[in-house]
């Protein structure tokens, strides 16, 4: 009887070890999820170009604006919510049908607030009339709850800026103050939860004036705002412009690469900005604190051709996302992904994408990007 007990105890030592090995080559031989453009598609609701998204890293719902014309001449627009993990659009948030007007989504801003301005034109021919911008907040309350007012803003003050750093406190913006003869850009800072402004701090270095539109984004860790842009000319070299948003002190540097700054993200962390420029197809990274930094050619680049365009930062795995539109690692459009010391670490190719903007899910290593049929996702 011992015998016989002792022999079943043997057996299902034997099978268990025989189920973990298999288990263990199975897992083994998996194949690891492709990386780069992924299978969900989010379409809009009505078939209209897409004015404006982002994806709310605190939630699992994004925005997007969708703006059409029709034939009749006026234009359909609609703001709409749509489910992460599926595409599917979940609630049209507003929808009008007028001669003119439209809405844009300005983005995502401290824990889950969009904003979206709304743009009103009284005739065809007229200039905006009114522009507000529409909080919902949070994103999955699916409704408009109320208004971003920054003291003295009105019909004339266009938001060309947002800082990108979904969870942080404070965000920041770049504004146009459109109205003749006191054209000028100003930036200030919005305390998201206590719904209180920092100093309107105007730009007077001619880099950062109006209608060059530079490239903005903030360093949430010393409340600093950074801009990228060149005096407009092709060949000239970036300047780095430091606005600290309390004080209103303003420093600037000389930056790398050649013409107009396309994309800027900040490791505010670390203290370190990468930026993409037109006309060599480089990136940069600079040393904040230090006002240095260090250029690299984007991978299998040879011309302007291949200059990249937006950049964002993951900031759990420490990585620089740089849109390029046309690929010089592959077919298409590409992503490549480096890290804060500068190393390529990946390049996603196949996307069809300009890459005016890189939506990123940080936790999950995914995003989502423009593409001719809506917004496409894509992982790294």
């Amino acid at each position: 009887m011992k015998y016989k007990n002792g022999f079943h105890r043997l057996c299902r030592i034997i099978v268990a070890l025989l189920l973990t090995l298999t288990c263990f080559a199975t897992a083994q031989t998996l194949p690891t999820p492709p990386k780069g453009p992924g299978k969900i598609v989010v379409h809009t609701k009505f078939g209209g170009q897409i004015f404006g998204f982002d994806i709310d890293q605190n939630g699992t719902e994004g925005v997007l604006a969708d703006v059409k014309s029709l034939s009749n001449g006026n234009t359909l627009s609609a703001v709409e919510t749509f489910d992460h993990k599926t595409g599917k659009i979940l609630k049209v948030i507003v929808k009008k049908i007028t001669p003119v007007d439209d809405d844009i989504v300005i983005g995502i801003v401290g824990t889950s607030t969009a904003i979206v301005e709304h743009e009103h034109a009284d005739c065809a021919s007229c200039f905006v009339s009114k522009r507000p911008y529409h909080l919902i907040s949070p994103l999955d309350s699916n409704q408009y709850t109320g208004q971003l007012k920054p003291p003295h803003f009105n019909k004339n003050d266009i938001v060309i800026g947002v800082s990108r750093d979904q969870g942080a406190p404070i965000a920041a913006f770049l504004v146009l103050d459109n109205i003749y003869p006191g054209f000028n850009n100003f930036v200030f800072s919005w305390d998201v939860a206590k719904n209180t402004f920092g100093p309107e701090i105007k730009m007077t270095d001619p880099n950062f004036e109006p209608y060059l539109t530079p490239a903005f984004a903030l360093d949430t860790k010393t409340n600093t705002a950074v801009l990228a842009q060149d005096d407009g000319c092709p060949s000239c070299t970036p300047d780095i412009g430091l606005v600290d948003l309390g004080s209103g002190k303003f420093s600037h540097f000389t930056g790398l690469g050649m013409g107009s700054v396309n994309g800027l993200a900040v490791d505010s962390e670390d203290g370190i900005a990468c930026t993409t420029t037109q006309m060599d197809a480089n990136v940069q990274f600079y040393d904040l604190k230090n006002k240095t930094g260090f250029t690299e050619a984007l991978p299998g680049s040879n011309g302007r051709l291949y200059s990249g365009t937006d950049v964002e930062f993951d900031p759990i795995h420490k990585l620089f996302l740089v849109g390029q539109p046309v690929s010089s690692t592959g077919q298409g459009s590409s992503i490549q992904v480096y890290d804060r010391k500068g190393n390529l670490v990946e390049s996603l190719n196949g996307f069809s994408s300009g890459f005016s903007y890189i939506a990123l899910l940080p936790k999950h290593r995914s995003g989502f990007v423009t593409d001719p049929a809506g917004l496409r996702s894509f992982t790294y």
